[in-house]
C-alpha cells in the first residue's frame, strides 16, 4: 500500500510538472497586462507604449497597459508583486521604486528584491546638470569653484530620486547648497532660466528640448557614459567629479515564482524588441541610452544599485514618505 501511495504522488507530480511546462510552452495564451506607475500620455507611458506594441507582435496575443499612479510607483509594482505568478501580470518600472523603495515609501507594501523577478532592461535614464541661460559657466569645475565662495548656494529638485542624484553631486564636490523642492520639472525650469536657482539637475527626457533650444546649458550627464543625445556634453566623471555615477533605467519585472520558462521567453522578446534599429532610434530620440538585457543583466544591476541606494539614502539623510 505505502509502495501504492508514493507512486500515486509521483504520477500526481508529474502532471503538475508536466501541465507547468505546456503552460509555459503556450505562453501566452490569452492577453496580458503591463502595469506601470505613471500617468497615461507622460513621457514614460509612451516608452513603455513603444515596447508593448512590438511585445504584442512578437507574442502573438494584445498587451493592454494599465497606468497606476501613485507613491512613486509603488502601487504600480505593489499590484504586480501581490499577482498570480503566471506571466500574465507584467511590471515596467523605473528602477528606483524596486531597487531603492524602502527609502521612498513608508511600509512598503512589497520587497522589491524578493517579490518581483527582474526580466530584462531595456532603457537607461540619466539626469543632467543644467544651468540657466545667463549663467556664466560653461563647466563643471567652474561652476563648483564660483558656488564654493558664494555665501548662498540653491538648487531645485522635483522627486526623491532627483532629490538624492543632486544630493550625490553636493556630496562629491564638497558644495554647501539649500534644496528647493518644486511639484514638477516644468515648475522648477522658470526659476532656473531667471536666476532664482544656482542649478538644477533635471531628467534627460523632459530637458533634452530646453537644452537644443538654448533656453537653459547642459554642463554633464549623470552616467558613466555620454548620451547619445547629447553627445557632446561630458559625463560627472568625464567632468572632474570622480566618483559620481548614477543613472535610473527601465526594467521589466514579474511576480516571484514566474516559471522560468515564462521568464526567458519575455527576456527574448524584450531584448530583441531593444535591439532593433527603429527602438534603438526612438529611445535615443527621448534623451535615453538603449540597452538590450535580459534576466541575468536586469539582476546584476538591480542588486548593484540596491547597495547604492543604501548608501546614498544615508548620505542625503533621505526619509521614506
Amino acid at each position: 500500500m505505502a509502495a501504492i501511495g508514493i507512486a500515486r504522488r509521483l504520477l500526481a507530480l508529474a502532471l503538475v510538472l508536466g501541465s507547468g511546462a505546456a503552460g509555459a510552452e503556450d505562453y501566452p495564451s490569452r492577453p496580458m497586462t503591463v502595469t506601470i506607475g505613471l500617468a497615461a500620455g507622460s513621457g514614460a507611458d509612451v516608452l513603455v507604449r513603444h515596447f508593448t506594441a512590438r511585445l504584442a507582435d512578437l507574442a502573438g496575443q494584445p498587451v493592454v497597459v494599465q497606468n497606476k499612479v501613485g507613491a512613486f510607483n509603488a502601487i504600480a509594482a505593489a499590484a504586480v508583486a501581490r499577482a498570480k505568478p503566471d506571466g500574465y501580470s507584467i511590471l515596467f518600472s523605473g528602477s528606483a521604486i524596486v531597487a531603492g523603495g524602502r527609502h521612498l515609501v513608508k511600509d512598503l507594501p512589497f520587497d522589491g528584491l524578493k517579490d518581483l523577478i527582474p526580466v530584462a532592461v531595456f532603457a537607461e535614464s540619466p539626469f543632467v546638470l543644467c544651468v540657466g541661460p545667463n549663467s556664466p559657466h560653461r563647466t563643471v569645475a567652474g561652476l563648483v569653484a564660483a558656488l564654493k565662495g558664494r555665501p548662498r548656494t540653491t538648487f531645485g529638485y522635483t522627486s526623491p530620486v532627483a532629490f538624492i542624484t543632486t544630493k550625490a553631486f553636493i556630496s562629491e564636490t564638497g558644495l554647501d547648497a539649500t534644496a528647493v523642492a518644486y511639484k514638477s520639472a516644468s515648475d522648477a525650469l522658470p526659476d532656473l532660466v531667471n536666476g532664482t536657482l544656482d542649478f538644477v539637475i533635471f531628467d534627460s527626457a523632459f530637458v533634452l528640448g530646453q537644452i537644443k533650444s538654448g533656453r537653459i546649458h547642459a554642463l554633464a550627464v549623470t552616467s558613466a557614459k555620454r548620451i547619445p543625445a547629447l553627445s557632446d556634453v561630458p559625463t560627472m566623471q568625464e567632468a572632474g567629479v570622480k566618483n559620481y555615477a548614477f543613472s535610473p533605467w527601465w526594467g521589466v519585472y514579474v511576480p516571484a515564482g514566474t516559471p522560468q520558462p515564462i521568464v526567458d521567453k519575455l527576456a527574448d522578446w524584450m531584448k530583441r524588441i531593444a535591439a532593433t534599429p527603429d527602438t534603438v532610434a526612438f529611445v535615443e530620440s527621448i534623451a535615453n541610452v538603449p540597452v538590450a538585457g535580459g534576466a541575468p543583466e536586469a539582476a546584476a544591476l538591480l542588486k548593484a544599485d540596491a547597495v547604492q541606494w543604501d548608501r546614498l539614502a544615508a548620505m542625503a539623510n533621505l526619509q521614506p514618505q
